[in-house]
């Protein structure tokens, strides 16, 4: 074989394939389906982003539902939980250095980090986000007890970054923006949301052997641990759930910080995302703090609202 052909052949071994167009369509169909019918409070804020941000931001959050139903799957040994989540972070690699896949998801993502410039890093670090919870249910599997997971707010504030904060990075990423000051306002803001979360699921985490509210705090407010397993008198979580919320609102100021940040096609979702939230928190506070016997949440109409003023300020 002559040099030409040499070169030829290489050059054919080290171009990364690509996928057609209409595949690339069908995978962010896929996403967008998943996005839709799971992401609840998230997929508001994605309908006022223009089509390609939307997109984009349907293939993370499938994404990152594949991570947690591999990571969450209750029927699975916790070692074969994580093989597999093991394996689909290694798909991941594979696909973004171009070898061929058939996965809507991960093609859908490899071809969001392309154009969004999303580091791997960053997907990275949200898979193992997930696997933090993996290593919890360990422990509740060799104590049967109900375990409180962090000692410290600095210790959650950890997990609140794996699990929430990365994924604030990965969205002001697509959102785009100049001004580096966004990254640690994007990460403020996903404490925010994950403490809400944490605040409206103490009755549902307790029930899995999960206690994400810090150790110190319930010494500070003299609440034992085993008080979650039942169903306290609201008055006696109230003012240690008062401090947390507290402390949440300190976190949401970032993301009024952040809007004026981020590109102003991408403002109006930001402004979505945040104010569900807050609004959830609002009406936590507006139910006393009786996060027990039933979930708090908004109704469609709640977040339809919101979703409206988005629309607008999206038109404006």
């Amino acid at each position: 074989m002559g040099k030409a052909g040499m070169s030829a052949a290489a050059q054919s071994m080290t171009t990364p394939w690509s996928p057609t167009p209409s595949q690339l369509a069908m995978a962010y169909s896929v996403c967008t389906g998943i996005a839709r019918t799971a992401a609840k409070n998230f997929y508001y804020g994605f309908m006022v982003l223009p089509r390609a941000k939307r997109d984009a931001l349907c293939a993370v959050y499938a994404f990152m539902r594949r991570c947690d139903d591999l990571s969450d799957d209750p029927g699975v040994p916790l070692h074969e939980r994580r093989a597999k989540l093991e394996a689909w972070l290694d798909a991941l690699h594979h696909a973004y250095s171009g070898e061929p896949t058939d996965e809507p998801v991960l093609l859908a993502l490899t071809d969001v980090t392309r154009h969004f410039n999303v580091p791997l890093e960053l997907l990275d670090q949200l898979a193992m986000g997930t696997l933090s919870d993996v290593r919890e249910q360990r422990k509740e599997v060799e104590s049967p007890a109900l375990t409180v997971q962090y000692q410290t707010f600095e210790d959650l504030r950890q997990y609140c970054y794996q699990v929430a904060s990365v994924v604030g990075l990965v969205c002001i990423k697509i959102f785009g923006y100049r001004d580096r000051a966004a990254e640690p306002l994007a990460e403020r803001c996903g404490v925010a949301f994950q403490l809400t979360n944490i605040i409206r699921d103490v009755e549902e985490d307790a029930s899995l052997g999960r206690v994400y509210l810090p150790a110190e705090d319930l010494r500070r407010f003299g609440v034992a641990v085993d008080e979650l397993l039942g169903h306290p008198e609201p008055g006696r979580l109230k003012p240690l759930l008062e401090f947390e919320a507290a402390r949440a609102r300190e976190f949401y100021k970032a993301g009024d910080e952040l809007l004026p940040l981020i590109d102003e096609d991408s403002q109006p979702a930001l402004w979505v995302l945040v104010n569900i939230y807050r609004r959830l928190l609002d009406k936590i506070e507006m139910c006393d703090y009786h996060v027990f016997g039933k979930r708090v949440r908004l109704t469609v109409l709640e977040k339809s609202t919101i979703l409206g003023k988005g629309f607008l300020k999206r038109l404006s």
